[in-house]
């Protein structure tokens, strides 16, 4: 360990930089991997109890069990059936509710996409500032120092791996984070449908199932004359 620790301490100055973007993007992906970790819920067993409670027309205990479940899936859900209790659209309120989650959704992934590209161009500063090194030591002594030569070429091979290495974990992290923020927000938008269309469907019940009951109570006593 403290062999690799003095090898990256031979990479020259750049290797600060390169080792404060390695602990940048560490941290993200850690705290990222986490978070989508708790956002992600059994939606479609949660979906089917809330869709029941809605045909039954118990809203209050369908948005008990999207309040009680974690998660952005979760508090669109519990957006439109809290518009639906109010009277308003659910449609346009869980849409407003996914909006806002998107920022939380994305956040610090910039960071990654920053990290990918910043790291290798870190590493390929350190390739020239390694051999600008070699060349003004065979300037003032010639080739009468070959350690000398030998250290600028390896600070600059270090450097350059140091940066590739870095890079190459972050694209792979980031291209991983970010298939499952599309999975999240396509799972907000199916969830959100689903629970609008329940929602229309009991509201178009409703009207039914009055005139149905209207219809009866005009006609009962037509039979009681006859």
């Amino acid at each position: 360990m403290l062999d690799f620790l003095r090898t990256l301490t031979m990479g020259g100055p750049v290797m600060v930089p390169l080792a404060v973007c390695s602990l940048l993007s560490i941290a993200v992906i850690i705290e990222r991997a986490i978070f989508y970790h708790r956002a992600s819920v059994d939606t479609q067993r949660l979906v089917q109890q809330v869709r029941s409670a809605i045909e039954r027309g118990d809203l209050p205990y369908a948005l008990s069990l999207c309040e009680r479940t974690r998660g952005p899936v979760a508090g669109v859900m519990a957006a439109g059936l809290t518009a639906a209790r109010r009277g308003h659209d659910p449609a346009r309120a869980m849409e407003e509710h996914a909006l806002a989650e998107l920022p939380q959704v994305n956040q610090r992934l910039a960071v990654l996409d920053t990290v990918v590209t910043l790291a290798p161009l870190l590493g390929l500063l350190g390739t020239v500032t390694g051999m600008i090194r070699s060349f003004h030591i065979v300037s003032r002594v010639g080739m009468s120092h070959p350690t000398g030569i030998t250290a600028g070429i390896a600070e600059a091979l270090i450097a350059t791996a140091t940066g590739l290495v870095i890079a190459i974990y972050s694209l792979v992290a980031y291209n991983y984070l970010l298939d499952r923020v599309k999975h999240l927000v396509s799972e907000m938008e199916v969830r959100a449908t689903q629970i609008a269309n329940a929602l229309e469907e009991r509201g178009a019940a409703a009207p039914q199932a009055a005139a149905r009951t209207a219809a009866s109570t005009h006609t009962a006593p037509a039979a009681v004359v006859s």
